[in-house]
């Protein structure tokens, strides 16, 4: 499975920066993740549980993603 983009995970907010915030699990910017599972680190604890459970990393095509929103264009 794959799904259009994974925002889900919890967040926390860079300290001295105004907009700046990072996946509480693996610490990486949210600005680098872009909405990607795989712009998380392999050991991230979310990124292991997506995986677990079946969701793709890598390799899946957009026509195939989950569009988990009720309405879209």
């Amino acid at each position: 499975m794959k799904k259009l983009y994974y925002i889900d995970y919890p967040q926390e907010h860079l300290e001295g920066h105004a907009h700046q915030y990072r996946c509480a699990f693996c610490k990486v910017e949210t600005t680098t993740i872009n909405g990607k599972l795989e712009g998380h680190q392999p050991t991230c604890e979310y990124r292991k549980q997506l995986e677990k459970i079946g969701y793709d990393a890598i390799g899946s095509s957009r026509e195939t993603a989950l569009h988990e929103a009720d309405d879209f264009d």
